[in-house]
């Protein structure tokens, strides 16, 4: 049933289309990943990542060496400095787990900022261009909309090379 709704969407779009000058389609995925803005956000991501995992590796290193030492001085401790120290590590060890959550949480903020305000830019582009060549519709590429597109109804050069010109 889906399907026979899903044809009967794309033929009324199809002839809408057509009337109103043609249909064209976009990559979204790959203008956001090849144009200088989508270059540059991966590249500083990247380096934030980096210098985290050398935080979180520093971190790690410093529990592994925090927990050798209570296991070594376990047998010398009394009963209280070992509970005491092993508190210290479960604090600390948890304090590091925060710590690994924020990270990711912001690198996922910053990563979804930086995707959205590129892809808003990108639309606006690709309006502009598409209305400027005179097509009725432009869908974007993915996996589950366009299923055959001509090279030459495809904008995404077009809009990539666009975009940069203005960014």
């Amino acid at each position: 049933m889906k399907k026979i709704i899903l044809a009967v969407l794309l033929v009324f779009v199809a002839s809408t289309a057509f009337a109103a000058g043609g249909v064209a389609f976009i990559d979204l995925q790959k203008a956001l990943n090849l144009s200088n803005a989508g270059v540059k956000a991966k590249a500083e991501i990247g380096q934030q990542v980096k210098k985290f995992e050398a935080k979180v590796a520093a971190e790690q290193e410093a529990l592994k060496e925090m927990k050798k030492k209570l296991e070594d001085q376990a047998i010398l401790l009394s009963d209280d400095a070992r509970a005491k120290k092993e508190r210290e590590f479960q604090q600390r060890a948890k304090e590091f787990q925060r710590f690994a959550k924020d990270i990711q949480e912001e690198l996922q903020q910053k990563d979804a900022d930086f995707t959205k305000r590129i892809i808003d830019e990108i639309l606006k582009v690709t309006r502009k261009l598409g209305k400027d060549k005179g097509y009725g519709v432009v869908l974007e590429k993915s996996e589950s909309s366009v299923i055959y597109g001509d090279p030459s109804v495809d904008l995404t050069d077009d809009v990539i090379k666009a975009y940069n010109a203005n960014n």
